[in-house]
């Protein structure tokens, strides 16, 4: 089944202790496109500026990533930097330049409005919400968001929550939207605001699935040797988790399961290497690989 997301096209200067890249290929809707496009299309909705070099992208088009939403406007590309800790899990801002994205205001094109799934990726929520009054009975809509959003935005975002089934956030988001110090008491406050599925990122701690009955499923981060760049794996994260759900059409609990482990499996690779540079050629055999992989690492016996 399609999906349709909506979000940041950028280019990124990132320095790590590994090295660094000036204007490199990123944002949320290229990151979760790469990973999700493994298993379902994409219908991507955009801006970029006139400096972009669409032939960046070219690697989406065999992958069934649609890019006709993609809009090009006068002006600069939205561009990021930033620069990590020897740990990998501290970063400082050294700016934020939105450029054309400033702008943005998220036109579907007609042959996206029919799209199955719906991800709106981390964009201010007025426009989240414009997105989904915008489309046409969706099977599922999943949103993700950011402290900035919760601290400047809080009732747009209010009012967008009880349009999703499915919530992406990380764990100190959880807290500060709930307003609660505990990370349970935290889902259940959210889910009583709308999505019937929480899905908790906690970086090096992996994720945390809280479902609608508020049973809870957890997956670990896998452990890598080789990390050089975390940039974009939330995206790429949400990108393999929604593209299988996608792919499954109506999925069951059990699939909502193997979806978080695929989620974290194309995550691992993406820190593995700068920007894009893992997710442009990574073969079907090397994601069922890892995901058994996840599957061996956790797996055990009931106790006797």
């Amino acid at each position: 089944m399609s999906i349709l997301v909506v979000g940041s096209v950028a280019l990124d200067t990132v320095k790590t202790p590994f090295g660094e890249v000036t204007d490199a290929l990123g944002g949320a809707a290229v990151y979760f496109s790469a990973a999700a496009s493994y298993f379902s299309p994409i219908n991507l909705v955009g801006v970029v500026g006139t400096d972009f070099d669409e032939n960046s992208l070219s690697f989406l088009k065999p992958r069934n990533v649609d890019l006709r939403g993609l809009e090009k406007a006068e002006g600069k590309t939205f561009r990021w930097g930033g620069t990590y800790g020897d740990d990998l899990n501290s970063r400082d801002t050294d700016f934020t330049h939105l450029n054309v994205f400033q702008e943005f205001k998220p036109v579907i094109p007609d042959e996206y409005k029919q799209s199955d799934f719906i991800f709106l990726a981390n964009i201010a929520p007025e426009l989240q919400l414009d997105v989904l009054n915008q489309v046409t009975s969706p099977k599922l809509v999943a949103l993700d968001t950011m402290n900035f959003w919760i601290e400047g935005s809080l009732d747009a975002l209010k009012q967008v929550l009880p349009k999703v089934d499915i919530l992406i956030i990380n764990d100190s988001e959880v807290k500060q939207l709930a307003e609660e110090s505990n990370l349970v008491k935290g889902a259940r406050i959210i889910q009583n605001m709308g999505p019937k599925v929480i899905i908790i990122k906690k970086g090096e701690h992996g994720a945390l699935m809280v479902s609608e009955d508020f049973s809870f499923f957890a997956a670990p981060a896998y452990p890598l040797e080789d990390l050089c760049d975390p940039t974009g794996a939330g995206d790429t994260f949400a990108g393999g988790f929604i593209g299988y759900l996608a792919k499954c059409g109506n999925p069951t609990n059990a699939d909502y399961r193997q979806a978080l482990i695929y989620g974290s499996t194309l995550s691992s690779f993406c820190v593995e290497k700068f920007s894009l540079d893992k997710l442009v050629d990574l073969s079907q055999e090397e994601i069922a690989e890892r995901f058994n992989q996840f599957w061996q690492m956790t797996k055990f016996e009931p106790a006797k």
